[in-house]
């Protein structure tokens, strides 16, 4: 083996979010200056993971709670896009670069994921085509930017999870998200709506599309709040809302559920909500983002 260390390129600068680092920092810049932070420190964040037009802003509340003096290892768990997964999935590489600084596996966690035997290996390919860990990269850069050199990252692509498989794994992550020094970034869009995402769910009774869109997403952001799991896929199964994440989020609350048996006393809430734009008719599309924030007391 040559000891030559392998990186995952930012394939989505330049299309996603611009590759000018002075660009990307001054955008980042703006977005988290108009934001407060209530929620500080956060122990685990939502936020989106579309291209930064349409939800940086949005992302930045999240962001905001993360507090850079105590966190010193980043889990970020993303949904696959582009490879049908039924577990999850660790990198193949230790770097993971950003237009802003590079960024570090930790090699010491995904060597005690990998011994559980419940994952497995992206390639690198499937690691550069997918962007829902990619999008919170310069987030994670630049929010931790005055530790830059203190701190580890923990990717972890999640799949297609039964309800009992979110519970595995909701298990197995507890431990990590019980240590204040660990951060928790899961990754989701909220509802995609319209043809081209082959739903369209509408509750005449809220007026135009776009209101019962907002009253859908809010629905499950208020379940999700309340840090209940099987609530949420109860939710998902009844209304089928396209929340892309929604794997990530319930292994984020099935941990969140094992550390509240052992007497942990947490909160979860959302922050900001937004839509890519505003439906009205049969023809639009839109997707919608929320950004919130867990604390641990």
């Amino acid at each position: 083996m040559s000891n030559r260390v392998l990186c995952r390129e930012a394939s989505h600068a330049g299309s996603w979010y611009t590759a000018s680092g002075p660009q990307l920092n001054a955008q980042l810049e703006g977005w988290l200056s108009q934001v407060q932070s209530t929620k500080r420190p956060a122990r685990a964040i939502i936020a989106p993971h579309a291209g930064y037009t349409y939800c940086g802003s949005c992302a930045a509340h999240a962001y905001k709670q993360v507090d850079p003096t105590i966190t010193r290892k980043i889990f970020i768990l993303g949904p696959s896009h582009h490879v049908p997964l039924s577990r999850c999935a660790l990198s193949s590489v230790e770097i993971y670069r950003t237009p802003l600084y590079d960024l570090r596996i930790d090699q010491k966690i995904y060597g005690e994921l990998w011994k559980t035997g419940m994952f497995e290996r992206m390639s690198l390919q499937t690691d550069e085509d997918e962007h829902s860990i990619e999008m919170h990269l310069p987030y994670t850069a630049k929010a931790m930017e005055s530790h830059k050199d203190e701190f580890t990252i923990v990717p972890v692509l999640v799949g297609a999870l039964s309800e009992s498989k979110e519970q595995e794994f909701g298990k197995l992550f507890s431990k990590y998200l019980a240590d204040p020094s660990n951060l928790f970034v899961v990754s989701s869009d909220f509802c995609h709506w319209g043809q081209r995402f082959r739903y369209s769910y509408y509750d005449e009774s809220q007026g135009e599309i776009y209101r019962s869109i907002e009253h859908l997403d809010k629905m499950g952001m208020s379940i999700i709040e309340q840090l209940d799991p099987v609530s949420f896929s109860n939710y998902l199964k009844k209304y089928h809302n396209t929340i892309c994440g929604r794997h990530p989020i319930g292994v984020l609350l099935n941990a969140i559920t094992e550390l509240q048996k052992n007497g942990m006393n947490m909160s979860f809430s959302f922050l900001n909500y937004a839509q890519s734009s505003q439906c009205r008719n049969w023809q639009d599309s839109s997707v919608s983002y929320a950004a919130g924030a867990l604390m641990v007391h």
